[in-house]
């Protein structure tokens, strides 16, 4: 896992082998973000990563300078690997770590984001619900972007909001905004 840029350009942490994650892979990271970059003033953004994984798009978003970063993530190992990579970053309040299910997350969540991003296990049961609790719930601010990572296998262009669909190798992302900027 490497952060791609901002102020911890570079670095590097590699998430235990018994890791059950499926982190995005920095070329997938590295051309969203690109594409985001054009839309986003990192500075301004508060943000909500679901199904964080191994952090690394929380830790993506604290370097590029997000004041803001709420990552959910129920699984205890991966919990404790993003807890360690934010001690070791030395990140102190602009990472908020909610170790609990994402559902229950969304189901009590009264916050909106300027950015959401979900990456849900490809094989997660209720997968396309994710994308419609955050829009019953109005998560996202007017003019924000959520991002939802899924396989080829999945096809959201006729949820609302929806905007556009980007490939990169094997990982797709559906583009959802709120409406304009």
């Amino acid at each position: 896992m490497r952060i791609i840029s901002g102020k911890y350009k570079g670095r590097r942490f590699d998430p235990p082998k018994s890791f059950k994650a499926r982190p995005t892979t920095d070329f997938a990271k590295e051309n969203i973000f690109n594409v985001l970059n054009n839309s986003i003033d990192w500075e301004e953004t508060t943000a909500l990563d679901l199904f964080g994984g191994t952090g690394s798009i929380s830790f993506e978003l604290v370097s590029r300078g997000c004041p803001r970063v709420v990552c959910v993530e129920k699984n205890f190992a991966h919990a404790s690997f993003i807890e360690k990579t934010k001690a070791e970053l030395q990140i102190q309040s602009e990472l908020m770590l909610s170790k609990m299910d994402v559902f229950s997350y969304l189901a009590h969540c009264k916050e909106q984001f300027n950015f959401i991003f979900a990456d849900p296990p490809y094989d997660l049961k209720h997968f396309e619900d994710v994308p419609k609790l955050v829009f019953e719930k109005e998560l996202i601010k007017p003019g924000g972007i959520f991002i939802l990572e899924h396989s080829k296998d999945y096809n959201f262009s006729n949820y609302p909001l929806f905007e556009d669909q980007r490939v990169y190798g094997s990982v797709n992302f559906s583009v959802f905004r709120n409406g304009s900027i």
